[in-house]
């Protein structure tokens, strides 16, 4: 049988800015993130999980973390 199994993985870093407002700093921060100046590399591993279905089937399990 032939089983997909999809992992995610959710990883976290704190990047400096210099900034006026809470909202200055995140629209910069989406911007250096979207320039590619902020980069997850390899950051924080804050939590994992996992999902697997049956090509077969199509059955499908929960998301479980691991």
């Amino acid at each position: 049988m032939i089983f997909t199994v999809t992992i995610e993985e959710l990883i976290s870093q704190e990047f400096k800015i210099n900034a006026n407002s809470l909202e200055e700093a995140m629209n910069m921060a989406k911007e250096k993130y979207n320039e590619g100046e902020f980069v997850l590399a390899p950051g924080t591993l804050i939590a994992k999980q996992m999902q697997a279905i049956n090509e077969n089937s199509k059955e499908i399990t929960e998301w479980t973390e691991f």
